[in-house]
């Protein structure tokens, strides 16, 4: 990992090259990506069955082997240990709990003239969600992602993941059997992407798509949307943790192995006041990184992408925390609290020592599908609003019009708009 102070002269640009992400701009990737989607645009499932064939080596007989049969999913959750059951059902009702607390309703009121102003909360009709596959399986993404629908009270879920070689993780299929989800596809990419949002004859189209996967997926989402809602454009994983320099440091080296486990783009940085707790974290990496089962991508991650800098105090921690905007903070220190209020830019945050940003994966209760890349400076993490939308309620009484009619006459004439301003008159006694 690169070593940083915040007192080297070119402290700002070197830290700015290590955090810059723009592998989503790639041209090519961008040319790729457009044209799978028209191709299944206009082919449908005969592309999809292609694609299929091509990028994840599996030969289906017909466009109804795309779907997953119930009884296969039903199957899963009766297959895989009681041990994983249990633990995937606990998760679930933590995370269903957490996002009924998030559920919007709808509010009206009238005002001292009669009229009728409010808001109206209805669920999405049907929702797409995409689960990775490939390098790792994620059920909790599956739990994290359809659970919030459900809460929100979408009609519809309907789940893509991609299955290698034909494999499928009975752990991801038996999470979609608990969270509920309706029908699956083995479906992955930007042709999955293209299926959700334009149909075909197999696979229905659906009014958003959410879930995190490579930057195909990250691609076709970004060029699909308008046509199609969606939850946020994700970049690698990234954890940021803030340290006074007492936590045990394997725990945070652990903790920064959580993320770079990921994928070799992911992201781990450090920030701490005291120079020999950085050491020690640096010689607790060493130790024990060569255990570690996907040691390879961890040492690629670190060796790209990572760092531990040196701050003046713990304030200066927050303050570059703030510009990096990271997906998830750990506040490894005494007073977590003392240090929140002047967090303002951060997916999720995870507060004192014995919280490790892996309990908020999988089964905390807050949503772990969150803002990569500096986004989480407008984004927030995944949860029941992105599933519920809003409608406004007008309703002008008699007398209530007299007053708004005589405002928006002299606006809309303003403007210009006669047919407006005449509009709003027609009413006027």
């Amino acid at each position: 990992m690169q070593r940083l102070s915040t007192t080297d002269t070119d402290f700002a640009a070197r830290l700015a090259a290590l955090t810059e992400w723009e592998a989503g701009l790639d041209l090519a990737v961008e040319q790729t990506v457009a044209g799978i989607l028209a191709d299944v645009r206009a082919r449908g499932d005969a592309a999809l069955l292609e694609y299929t064939a091509r990028f994840d080596r599996l030969q289906l007989g017909g466009a109804a082997e795309l779907e997953i049969p119930r009884a296969r999913i039903d199957a899963a959750l009766t297959a895989i240990p009681s041990a994983q059951r249990e633990a995937l059902e606990q998760a679930a009702i933590r995370v269903r709990s957490y996002h009924e607390h998030q559920r919007q309703e709808s509010w009206q009121y009238r005002d001292a003239e009669g009229n009728l102003l409010g808001q109206k909360i209805t669920a999405l009709d049907r929702v797409g969600i995409y689960v990775p596959g490939g390098k790792a399986s994620y059920p909790s993404s599956v739990l994290m992602n359809a659970l919030p629908a459900h809460v929100a009270g979408v009609g519809e879920i309907i789940m893509v993941v991609p299955a290698p070689g034909g494999e499928l993780n009975d752990l991801v299929l038996a999470a979609a059997a608990i969270a509920g989800v309706d029908r699956i596809f083995t479906l992955g990419g930007a042709q999955a992407v293209a299926a959700l949002t334009f149909g075909t004859a197999t696979v229905p189209a659906v009014d958003k798509i959410v879930g995190p996967g490579n930057i195909y997926v990250a691609t076709a989402k970004r060029q699909v949307f308008g046509r199609v809602g969606i939850d946020m454009v994700a970049g690698p994983s990234e954890i940021l943790v803030i340290c006074d320099g007492s936590t045990d440091p394997d725990w945070v080296a652990m903790d920064l192995f959580s993320q770079a486990e990921h994928d070799e783009n992911a992201q781990a940085i450090l920030l701490c006041p005291d120079a020999s707790y950085l050491d020690r974290v640096g010689a607790s990496i060493q130790r024990l990184l060569p255990a570690m089962e996907r040691a390879d991508i961890i040492r690629a991650s670190l060796e790209r992408r990572g760092a531990m800098v040196l701050t003046r105090d713990l304030d200066e921690a927050v303050a570059v925390s703030n510009e990096l905007a990271p997906e998830h903070l750990e506040l490894s220190v005494a007073e977590p609290e003392a240090l929140l209020a002047a967090v303002r830019h951060a997916g999720a945050i995870f507060m004192g020592r014995y919280t490790s940003e892996s309990l908020g994966d999988y089964c905390a209760g807050p949503n772990h599908v969150l803002p990569t890349s500096r986004t989480a400076r407008f984004f927030s993490p995944l949860g029941v609003y992105d599933f519920q939308k809003r409608s406004s309620l007008i309703m002008c009484s008699e007398q209530g019009v007299q007053s708004l009619g005589r405002i928006a006459s002299v606006l809309a004439r303003g403007e210009q708009l006669t047919a407006h301003a005449r509009s709003a008159e027609y009413r006027l006694k």
